[in-house]
């Protein structure tokens, strides 16, 4: 959600600012600017609506020249999609040029004060008021910009990621963040500033990560300066981020969500590495070590979490309830954090992000806190906000998720959480060892068996070109399978926008049966477990009303294969690991809908990777 670059250094600023924000468009966004210091002193804005390339053939002809430059993609909060909206946004004097993500919650008081000063807007943004807060505060008490940015940050309730150019001082960038994550790369003689470190590992693996109300002044050839809102000096902390490039690129694939869809075998089998021995034996998290008794004497887990992540926590309350027999609540982060819930200091909050920068989230965690909850973490982002916010955690190790509709971060959360619950159960003598094992042994060959069904990629290509044209789809599962229904769903609207909702296949009959007729499709997912004849039940009952059943199997069903009107086979799995499986060929058929439809899979209108404002 929104994108953040800055540069200081010796090199052109501008090629660097428009490879970060390519590296960010995964973030989703809808305009695209940049500001720069030129060679003669100007300070030179370009924005536009669209994409990065709509902004690169917007500046041919003109002043790119400059060693110091911001860059920003807005994904609207205030105001249309539009030139006018888009940042960087200028100053009344046209002196200073701010870029900002986050939502600045008391803007239009702020607006109206300034305009009571004479002070006139040309957007609808809340960072246009911010910029001319700024200017407004540094010109009537003769300030210097730091000090002015300092004052105006007080005056500002919400949350905030900014940058500021002055022309007046072409030799520093003032950066600052509260509730919205700002990182500095620090190079040879240069220095870097996006929101995340994915434009900043090709020039540097030194990072600084800004915490809540600091304010970093970075000049060219000093050193970083960090300080408070009350001009307090910080130290900050140099920390190395690994990142391998070749990550951020798509490797030959006409899409990032297929080639992360493709990579979730390796991906599943380094979310385990290290963590279950070769043996299939044990299962080691070094947080339930460091944490154990207080983990063990937890009276109740509440997992918070948002979207796609809920859906694990959904899985992930199955299997504790199941292997630990602890009490699980699931939980909206944006629905907790607004009520007041029951907590104490018996709790255990399980918060799950992809970003570790869900606004929603974190605030849910901070509630959690200081109530007295023990706080875990579960995060693919390594330097975010929520494993910095909690007090211990797992990362879930995929390696970065470029497009927006979630895919790998789902299966290695599931993968985590089903670490998590084995772990504990076995430190509670709350499972069998043969029970465990079983498990665990199952656990590493799930790698292998999502290969297989990757396998069946063209197979799911063909099937999803006669439901391209479908209006609205329904989709079914019963136990460790309805979170995975809700997931499918999911999916299918996001990339494709087709209507779909997910529901228990028992609660078909309470409603949602009345939809079905010969041109719903319903996708069930019908493996082999303990549910299995309830599930043959439900298929029947919507064949009875001439639905279009999409079935996913167990290889060699010889059942629900006759009245199903399409079967998708997969290998056989133990039933609380059916998740893992069952997810992927839904993955693949929305990915395979949505390119029917000629839809931007990576980029999804309306959607941003990191949802870091309510």
């Amino acid at each position: 959600m929104c994108g953040i670059v800055g540069y200081i250094g010796k090199r052109d600023a501008y090629p660097i600012l428009i490879k970060g924000l390519k590296r960010l468009e995964y973030r989703g966004y809808d305009s695209a600017g940049v500001a720069l210091i030129s060679n003669n002193q100007e300070l030179n804005v370009y924005k536009t609506k669209g994409r990065v390339s709509d902004l690169e053939n917007f500046v041919i002809q003109k002043d790119i020249s400059g060693n110091i430059g911001i860059a920003h993609t807005r994904w609207a909060t205030h105001g249309e999609p539009c030139s006018l909206n888009a940042h960087p946004h200028f100053s009344s004097s046209e002196k200073l040029a701010l870029i900002h993500n986050g939502i600045i919650e008391n803007y239009a008081v702020l607006k109206e004060k300034l305009q009571s000063k004479g002070y006139l807007f040309k957007s609808s943004t809340d960072t246009e008021v911010l910029v001319q807060l700024i200017e407004y505060i540094k010109i009537s008490n003769n300030l210097d910009l730091l000090t002015a940015v300092q004052l105006a940050l007080g005056e500002v309730i919400g949350a905030y990621a900014i940058a500021v150019l002055e022309k007046d001082h072409p030799n520093e960038i003032i950066a600052a963040r509260k509730s919205s994550p700002l990182v500095v790369g620090i190079g040879q003689d240069e220095f870097f500033l996006a929101s995340d470190a994915t434009p900043i590992v090709e020039y540097t693996d030194k990072v600084v990560y800004l915490e809540d109300e600091e304010i970093a002044l970075i000049r060219r050839d000093m050193d970083l300066k960090v300080v408070n809102l009350n001009n307090v000096e910080m130290t900050p902390e140099i920390k190395s981020v690994k990142l391998n490039l070749g990550q951020l690129e798509k490797g030959g694939y006409p899409h990032f969500m297929l080639k992360e869809i493709t990579e979730q075998p390796d991906c599943i089998h380094d979310c385990m590495r290290g963590r279950i021995n070769v043996e299939g034996s044990n299962v080691v998290l070094s947080a339930v070590i460091d944490h154990k008794e207080r983990l063990l004497n937890a009276k109740r887990f509440i997992i918070v979490a948002c979207g796609t992540s809920w859906h694990a926590g959904l899985i992930g309350k199955h299997l504790i309830e199941s292997f630990c027999r602890i009490p699980v609540e699931v939980e909206y982060a944006s629905e907790f954090r607004y009520r007041d819930p029951v907590i104490d200091s018996s709790d255990v909050v399980i918060a799950i992000s992809q970003s570790g920068e869900t606004a929603d989230t974190l605030a849910a965690i901070e509630l959690a806190k200081s109530r007295g909850a023990f706080i875990y973490g579960i995060c693919n982002a390594i330097g975010s906000s929520i494993p910095r916010a909690t007090h211990t955690g797992s990362y879930i190790h995929v390696g970065p998720e470029i497009g927006v509709a979630s895919t790998k971060a789902f299966t290695g959360q599931v993968t985590v959480l089903t670490m998590l619950a084995l772990t504990l159960a076995r430190e509670k003598h709350s499972i069998s060892e043969e029970e465990f094992l079983r498990i665990v042994k199952e656990l590493n060959k799930v790698p292998e068996k999502m290969k297989e069904v990757l396998k069946l990629n063209d197979k799911i290509a063909e099937l999803s070109k006669i439901f391209t044209y479908a209006h609205n789809f329904i989709y079914l599962g019963r136990g460790y399978s309805y979170p995975v229904a809700l997931e499918g769903a999911l999916k299918l609207k996001e990339i494709s926008y087709i209507h779909a909702e997910g529901y228990p296949a028992a609660e078909m009959k309470h409603g949602p049966i009345a939809l079905v007729d010969a041109e719903m499709p319903v996708v069930v997912i019908a493996t082999q477990n303990g549910l299995y004849e309830k599930v043959l039940s439900n298929i029947q009952e919507i064949k009875a009303r001439k639905g279009k059943v999409i079935a996913l199997v167990t290889q060699g069903d010889t059942f629900i294969s006759k009245i199903a009107d399409y079967c998708i086979e997969l290998p056989e799995t133990i039933e609380c690991l059916d998740p893992l499986i069952a997810t992927v060929p839904l993955q693949l058929f929305a990915y395979h809908i949505a390119v029917c439809k000629g839809m931007d899979v990576d980029q999804p209108r309306n959607l941003a990777k990191s949802v870091t404002v309510e």
